[in-house]
């Protein structure tokens, strides 16, 4: 493994799963054009394109796919919970701008209904939370949310998988 990747990833929590396969991938784009990273949840691969001062962030990212693909329906919807709850209280801003932007598109149906706009937001804030967590990175342009909202989410984390390895 490249040592990068292994610095980065020896700031996480226990982990418990399949080895992930991580490469670099120059030119990786989507359909809305370049990305900095991509996670192939069945082929068990990271595909990174990013800056060497924004890999720890975006790594943990996309680690952190694996880990909510495989959390469960109970600590999905507990987030979703902790979420709507930050919506309730008005809350601006968010840890990444995957999520971020995902959350400026969302109305209220989306949230009531769980559409695929709320689940989608759900899984990218979980993921950004993980990387400004575990990442090492303190300060970034895209941390935005209130100090209030991210203790919050630090206790969630801390709370639910406490003790235990994450699920990979």
């Amino acid at each position: 493994m490249d040592p990068r990747y292994a610095k980065v990833l020896r700031r996480l929590p226990p982990l418990d799963g399949d080895p992930i396969d991580i490469h670099s991938a120059p030119g990786l784009a989507d359909r809305r054009g370049p990305v900095h990273a991509g996670s192939f949840l069945r082929e068990r691969r990271i595909a990174l394109n990013c800056a060497r001062a924004e890999l720890p962030r975006i790594l943990v990212h996309e680690v952190f796919h694996f880990v909510w693909l495989r959390a469960g329906n109970p600590r999905r919807r507990s987030w979703e919970s902790l979420l709507a709850a930050e919506l309730r209280d008005k809350a601006r801003g968010e840890l990444g701008w995957s999520a971020e932007w995902r959350k400026r598109a969302l109305t209220a149906a989306d949230r009531a209904a769980r559409t695929r706009r709320w689940r989608e937001y759900a899984c990218e804030a979980f993921c950004d939370t993980a990387a400004w967590l575990y990442s090492g990175t303190r300060r970034h342009p895209e941390f935005t949310l209130a100090q209030r909202h991210r203790n919050r989410r630090r206790t969630w984390f801390e709370d639910t998988f406490s003790g235990r390895p994450l699920p990979l």
